[in-house]
């Protein structure tokens, strides 16, 4: 009987050890420690730092991944010249996080187009980046979530991540209107994560139009008591940032040449 290669045989324990970076890297891992003939010391402290930081790569794609997030998300790109009623400075220690390790929540609240979705979406970026589990849902994949978990497995996997993440935006909270049971169901996810887990809500309504949508003033009334209880609302203002930013697929330039004639 043949013996097995000695190179396969470390693939093999890598792979039953779940060690990623040797199992994938074996020949020219082995390679280089014949060419640079380290320590016995060197060498595993080399091989497990490479381990640990295939791990910690393959983590944060994962978590990047599951966060759903929407295309534009990266703070660094924040527009400041467009005023909306925040600051360079609480922007900025918004994204310190220091909130998030304290369970506060933040409401993002006022006007469609002025920055709610593109903070909001940000800080579960910051958060991601961070080592945070962080999810960013519209209100209307969260109530499709809470009315299926019990019908389908991934609305029910997606259901208990949420109950194990340590941040979750919900994007344009109450826009529209939710019947009595949709209602309690997320008026009990809300309940479940206080105090264990923060929250960022973005919404053009203002907490006193919350009872309209939900159409019941006692659960409102509860579903604010938690949200607001540590909490930080940042209102927004101003103009439409997409509206005043809006492409065509006009030439522009034509357009004016017509106009000249």
């Amino acid at each position: 009987m043949m013996m097995e290669k000695p190179t396969e045989s470390i693939r093999q324990y890598a792979e039953a050890l779940r060690l990623t970076y040797l199992k994938k890297h074996t020949e020219v891992t082995i390679h280089q420690a014949q060419v640079d003939k380290p320590s016995y010391l060197d060498y595993t402290h080399e091989l497990l730092a490479k381990e640990v930081e295939m791990r910690r790569r393959t983590d944060y794609q994962r978590r990047l991944k599951m966060a759903t997030l929407p295309k534009g998300h990266d703070l660094d790109a924040y527009d400041f010249s467009v005023s909306n009623g925040i600051t360079k400075a609480e922007l900025k220690q918004l994204r310190e996080l220091v909130w998030l390790e304290q369970n506060y929540n933040i409401i993002f609240m006022g006007p469609s187009g002025t920055g709610k979705t593109f903070i909001a979406s940000g800080l579960i970026y910051e958060a991601i980046k961070q080592g945070f589990r962080a999810y960013f849902m519209t209100m209307e994949e969260v109530v499709t979530i809470l009315k299926l978990k019990e019908v389908t497995s991934s609305a029910l996997g997606k259901y208990n991540r949420l109950l194990k993440a340590h941040l979750i935006a919900i994007d344009d909270i109450m826009m529209f209107p939710m019947k009595k049971h949709e209602a309690v169901a997320f008026f009990n996810l809300i309940d479940y994560l206080h105090e264990k887990s923060s929250v960022i809500i973005t919404t053009n309504k203002s907490p006193k139009q919350w009872s309209e949508s939900l159409d019941d003033e006692v659960l409102s009334t509860a579903l604010l008591d938690r949200l607001l209880y540590r909490c930080e609302v940042v209102k927004l203002q101003g103009r439409s940032y997409r509206m005043e930013n809006r492409q065509t697929i006009f030439d522009q330039s034509k357009e004016q040449d017509y106009e000249n004639e």
